[in-house]
């Protein structure tokens, strides 16, 4: 079965658009952010804040982390990840592949698969393509990924097309275990390939190609932001989506800033994950909609204003400069907390209101200033 996926407008300017997307735990809207569960937690979040307070309608898990902890036994004991961490909406899971391969001097690539060494303990372990759509069916995700090479920044053509043969065959195997295997919770999952090939055109028209000649309910273009500049990224994924059909899901995975998310989002994206709100947040970077803030700098020592009134959050409009300074600069966790939950209400706040620009006809005008304040250092 395919994936529910509706276009519900068009932008006339660009090739963005809204629509909806239905999985077994709901339906949500797109252009849509995932925030970032890694090991089945959005690091120093709970999960009712996630529904409560920023209503986030998808979370992305990923497979290599939920496989070295806590392990496939007890997420199949407790029924899957939805019931084990306790979330009733869309789960989507990264199958590892950017994990694995960024442990460059512990991992080696073979054929059948990838031997590495877990960053945890040092205990070595064998993905297969196989494998790797086992281990997500038990994680019991809504979306599953395909189990893919990516190949560093600034690799050549030729590594990059013998790196993006070996995921179209790894593509090939993943589908035949998904297709003999069954929904283990009762509930539909869908499979998602990956397009490759670095940043060399002909190597990307091949993979889109390939990876749409396989029917599945959607597609997401990986390698990207590992280390080109912002031009080329962008020059990548709009070729990559015009190679993609309208009528399916693109996912843009692991990208990026919000000005990156904004310019894609006109390419014709669809989804985007990215860990950066909670990670930089953690850091004392916050995102708000007149620019950047580092919090940690002293100019904010008596600013007692909101961290960003404009947003419809609590957390931005109750706590005020000063005090998240405060918390931070003191090692207090409740600063890490409000600072990833405001930085996530951003993220969020912007896809939400990236679409209604589109459907009021102004996304143009309207991202092409928000680009320039949201850039801005403050």
């Amino acid at each position: 079965m395919s994936l529910a996926f509706q276009i519900t407008h068009k932008d006339s300017q660009s090739h963005a658009r809204t629509g909806w997307l239905t999985t077994a735990h709901g339906t949500l809207r797109t252009p849509v952010f995932m925030p970032v569960g890694t090991g089945g937690s959005v690091k120093a979040i709970t999960q009712q804040q996630l529904l409560n307070d920023l209503n986030a309608p998808i979370l992305l898990g990923n497979t290599y982390h939920l496989y070295l902890r806590p392990g496939t036994e007890v997420l199949h004991k407790a029924g899957g990840l939805h019931r084990f961490m306790g979330w009733s909406r869309s789960i989507l899971t990264d199958s590892g592949g950017y994990q694995v391969f960024s442990l460059s001097g512990t991992r080696k690539i073979q054929e059948d698969g990838v031997v590495f060494q877990s960053h945890r303990d040092g205990s070595r372990h064998f993905f297969t393509p196989e494998k790797v759509i086992d281990i997500q069916r038990i994680i019991g995700a809504d979306i599953i990924m395909a189990f893919d090479e990516c190949p560093p920044a600034g690799s050549d053509f030729d590594y990059a097309r013998n790196s993006m043969e070996r995921t179209h065959r790894w593509l090939d195997r993943c589908v035949k275990r998904f297709q003999e295997t069954e929904d283990p919770y009762g509930y539909q999952q869908y499979l998602f390939p990956i397009a490759q090939g670095g940043v060399h055109k002909p190597l990307r028209k091949i993979s889109c190609e390939y990876i749409v000649s396989k029917n599945l309910s959607g597609h997401a273009i990986g390698g990207l932001s590992v280390g080109e500049p912002e031009d080329v990224m962008y020059e990548i994924c709009r070729y990559c989506c015009e190679h993609l059909p309208e009528n399916k899901p693109r996912y843009l995975m692991g990208v990026g800033t919000p000005w990156n998310i904004l310019e894609c989002i006109g390419l014709g994206v669809d989804m985007f994950d990215c860990v950066m709100p909670t990670r930089n947040g953690r850091n004392a970077m916050l995102f708000t909609t007149s620019g950047i803030v580092n919090i940690d700098n002293k100019k904010w020592e008596f600013d007692y204003s909101p961290l960003d009134e404009n947003l419809p959050f609590e957390v931005s409009q109750y706590y005020s400069k000063a005090y998240l300074r405060h918390l931070l600069k003191s090692g207090e966790i409740t600063g890490l907390t409000l600072a990833s939950l405001h930085n996530l209400s951003f993220y969020l706040w912007l896809v939400r209101e990236a679409a209604a620009q589109i459907e009021a006809g102004t996304f143009m005008s309207w991202k092409q200033e928000m680009i320039l304040r949201l850039k801005t250092r403050l």
